[in-house]
């Protein structure tokens, strides 16, 4: 009986399982570094805004507690942005006539409200309150990294899923004192799970692995 395959058969069979495992393995590697890269997560990507707010200068420079701006931030799921009132607060003063802060006054004139672009802006299908993490001892640099050093708003963290498990798996490692919640250089002791699980006890919160299930963001 005539022989069916070359003597090159078995050269070109291993070529090919060969060349599709590469292929496979290359396109999961392609595929996870797109997925984490600032292409699809907006870290460290600054956002364009119709008016370019500086925190490092409000916070840093000026010393604006976060609260002044983001009023709702400790009873409301959502931090609140500020109105053009809150704005014209000091500029009606100061930098009245900067050409930077033409928006600014043009809404106050219209009374139509400035459209911000939102940095952290998550998915419908996501429920997040601000208020809860707030009074469980979250400190705003702990999501937002250190915003007093900004010029321009961006991203530090991806706010996937995967990051917000690491907290609600392991809160000791990310709560901190509530005096503590809006001081952006404030930086854990040395042992700090020790009294991370000191201030979970003390914050209530629910370390029965509850915090894990999919119902408590996805509502």
């Amino acid at each position: 009986m005539a022989q069916l395959f070359s003597p090159r058969a078995n050269v070109y069979s291993r070529l090919i399982i060969f060349g599709l495992i590469i292929l496979v393995c290359g396109a999961s590697w392609a595929t996870s570094t797109i997925y984490w890269s600032p292409y699809t997560t907006y870290v460290d990507i600054p956002f364009d805004q119709p008016v370019p707010f500086s925190h490092k200068h409000h916070v840093g420079d000026d010393g604006i507690d976060c609260r002044y701006c983001h009023t709702s931030v400790e009873k409301s799921a959502f931090a609140g942005l500020p109105s053009t009132e809150t704005c014209m607060t000091c500029h009606s003063q100061i930098f009245s006539d900067a050409q930077v802060l033409a928006p600014v006054r043009r809404s106050l004139s219209t009374r139509t409200p400035l459209k911000w672009n939102r940095v952290h802006d998550l998915p419908d299908f996501v429920y997040f309150d601000h208020s809860i993490h707030i009074a469980k001892g979250i400190g705003c640099s702990t999501c937002h990294g250190r915003i007093d050093q900004m010029p321009i708003t961006w991203k530090v963290n991806t706010l996937y899923m995967k990051w917000c498990l690491d907290c609600h798996k392991q809160p000791q490692n990310y709560v901190r004192p509530r005096d503590k919640i809006y001081d952006m250089a404030w930086q854990p002791v040395q042992d700090r799970h020790v009294d991370g699980a000191k201030l979970v006890a003390q914050y209530h919160i629910d370390t029965s692995g509850r915090l894990t299930n999919c119902s408590v963001c996805h509502r």
